[in-house]
């Protein structure tokens, strides 16, 4: 009985509502906005709200994980509680400014980020946000103020000229534009967003062969980038090349599907080269996400009566015609469409129509036609918001240059993201969620965790995964209600390492990670053989020191040591113990080696991914990071053959990556 209370009572102050260790809690918090288990972290925020309404960091961290759920109104209302408690957090008014930039208050950002300024002068996110809510105003002025300022604190920041190469543009300086753009990309020519800029600019100078050469080097760079090549469609468009347009089109729509732009243009090009059931497909998806939008519907009437279709042809221009009573093109199709079927009647009230119209003309009529310039119009292209039924023919563009500029809305406000362009695939965990992934990719195996699974030791199915999903509210409930019953199962048969291990994955999955190592701790001691035990303890202590790196800044990790006291060397040595017990566990030696890579010990890690790739030729992750630890090694052209393979397997940006080595290889 004494047993059971002590238990009780050393969970108690983590969990219960009236007495909680706020500190613990809202490290735990933390640790699972850092994670990007939002709606975790909002809960355990509430906690530590309700027992101390007056520390401002919870409101905070709870704004913070509001904007990423898109809460943009709720991120703001704890922003406001936060600087009510403490008005001279930096970080409070970046997070209110973003907050407010989503939900277009403009000069409510604008006031938040000069206040912050004010604290921290050389920030350069926060000049970054300013400049673009001065953009969005369209306050050039102040804009290009804002960046000269920005270039005098960091000379070499890329997006800083990029910016200003916008602003040059909406003051009608093409000329500054491109010196902008040019001295961008001297300072990083890998830099995608550098060559799309400039490649809009030459668009709008009709230089077409020289913006497709800039958007081959933005593609080469940012192979998944659908705007870049919508743009190249254009440039290729304007010099004739409608099959490299239309592939381009392919290729955008591949990676943005719902693409109206690229559905449109691309069902004008197909009707160009005889593609016309295709080209219905494209119109008939455009008319889904728009049903009023006459151009595409007049479109697919010509195409309907191309395929024979001649009723669907009828209907579809009959729409038109009620909605643009007087375009004359749309009597004339219709007219014959009727014809082929035998309404003599309705072909000849058509007929009729253009007799009248034509006359009417020569009587000088005031009678407005839709299609009075259909004839004598040169330009190829229409803007988005163009509604002129004689421009149906038209290749559509945006209708502003700037909302194809990527840097336009690159906001910043999220203060734990990791800035890092180049990384390893993650660390492989067992979990009972995984990530939805637009990859197809391979369920992950070992016979062990499937007899674990078939003996039902589990409340869900153990997966293998390195794509963890964050809770849902329903899932941290049902965790949160597990650890009551497992503990309970505990103080029944506290000799059954399956209910200390479950409860163990009930605290990391609730990201209590000093819980979920106690548990494993005594898991470890009750059945020193079962090797999941090792393995998730690795993966939480590595976790544990992800965010206190992160988070404190800590630097001294070239030797395995931290300034928390905890060592990689146990991390390792768990690792080695799976390796001892599991010799076919493949994800043992992968993890091993992701931390070997992040020690920089490159060498022991290509051992271990070599040995994980000799037990699964089919290990995709592995392939992707031996690629990356050669290149990290100087040896590009093994990185770039593993990169290959990785990207082969389905891990596509490899690809990016490859392209981006390539030219050192050579």
């Amino acid at each position: 009985m004494l047993k059971k209370l002590l238990f009780v009572l050393f969970f108690l102050p983590i969990y219960a509502s009236a007495q909680i260790n706020t500190e613990r809690v809202m490290m735990i918090a933390r640790n699972a906005l850092y994670f990007e288990d939002y709606v975790l972290s909002i809960q355990y925020f509430n906690q530590v709200i309700n027992a101390k309404p007056y520390l401002y960091e919870p409101y905070f961290f709870r704004g913070l994980a509001k904007i990423n759920l898109d809460d943009f109104q709720g991120a703001e209302d704890d922003c406001n509680l936060a600087i009510e408690r403490n008005p001279f957090v930096v970080g409070v008014y970046q997070i209110r400014g973003l907050a407010r930039i989503r939900q277009n208050n403009y000069i409510g950002a604008i006031e938040d980020y000069t206040k912050a300024l004010q604290y921290a002068p050389e920030n350069l996110t926060l000049w970054h946000n300013l400049t673009l809510s001065h953009m969005q105003q369209k306050d050039y002025e102040a804009a290009e103020n804002d960046l000269n300022k920005m270039l005098a604190i960091s000379p070499r920041y890329t997006r800083a000229y990029l910016m200003r190469g916008e602003v040059h543009i909406q003051k009608g300086d093409t000329l500054k534009a491109f010196d902008d753009f040019n001295y961008a990309l001297e300072l990083d020519k890998y830099d995608p967003d550098a060559w799309s800029a400039r490649a809009l600019l030459k668009l709008q100078q009709s230089e077409y062969a020289s913006a497709e050469s800039d958007l081959d080097q933005a593609i080469r760079l940012s192979v998944r980038n659908s705007g870049n090549y919508i743009n190249r469609a254009l440039a290729r468009f304007h010099q004739n090349n409608l099959r490299g347009a239309m592939n381009d089109y392919d290729l955008a729509l591949e990676i943005e599907p719902n693409n109206f732009i690229g559905h449109f243009n691309r069902g004008l090009l197909r009707a160009q080269v005889g593609d016309d059931n295709r080209a219905i497909d494209d119109f008939d998806f455009v008319l889904q996400a728009e049903p009023d939008n006459m151009m595409a519907t007049f479109n697919r009437g010509l195409l309907r009566a191309q395929t024979g279709d001649y009723r669907g042809a009828i209907s579809d221009y009959s729409t038109v015609i009620e909605q643009h009573p007087n375009f004359l093109t749309g009597y004339y199709y219709r007219a014959e469409a009727r014809k082929k079927i035998g309404d003599k009647h309705g072909a000849e009230q058509d007929e009729f129509k253009l007799v009248q119209s034509q006359f009417d003309k020569l009587q000088n009529s005031n009678t407005a036609s839709d299609n009075s310039d259909e004839e004598t119009e040169e330009d190829k292209t229409r803007k988005k918001s163009d509604k002129n039924i004689a421009n149906y023919r038209k290749i559509v563009i945006a209708d502003d240059v700037e909302e194809e500029r990527k840097y336009k809305s690159d906001y910043r406000g999220r203060v734990q993201d990791r800035n890092v362009n180049i990384r390893l695939e993650p660390m492989f965990s067992l979990s009972y969620y995984e990530r939805n992934s637009d990859v197809k990719k391979p369920t992950n195996y070992h016979n062990f965790i499937d007899d674990l699974n078939q003996s039902k030791a589990f409340a869900k199915r153990l997966i293998i995964t390195n794509m963890e999903a964050p809770l849902t509210e329903e899932q941290v409930k049902f965790h949160f209600q597990l650890i009551d019953v497992h503990t309970s199962d505990i103080l029944n048969d506290p000799m059954n390492v399956n209910n200390r291990f479950a409860r163990a994955l009930d605290f990391y999955l609730l990201q209590d990670f000093n819980s979920s190592i106690e548990d494993l701790n005594l898991a470890i001691a009750l059945n020193n053989t079962f090797y999941p035990s090792y393995f998730m303890r690795a993966l939480v202590r590595c976790k544990q020191l992800e965010y206190i790196r992160a988070t404190e800044g800590a630097t001294n990790a070239t030797d395995g040591k931290e300034i928390t006291g905890l060592d990689y060397d146990v991390v390792i040595a768990d690792l080695n113990k799976v390796v001892d017990l599991a010799p076919d566990f493949v994800y043992a030696y992968y993890n091993r080696g992701n931390l070997r890579a992040m020690l920089k010990d490159y060498r022991a890690a290509l051992v271990d991914y070599d040995k994980a790739i000799e037990l699964n030729p089919n290990f995709a992750d592995a392939y992707f990071n031996r690629g990356l630890t050669h290149i990290f090694l100087g040896n590009n052209k093994k990185g770039i053959a593993d990169l290959s393979k990785a990207g082969e397997l389905g891990l596509y940006s490899a690809y990016n990556i490859i392209k981006r080595f390539t030219e050192y290889n050579d």
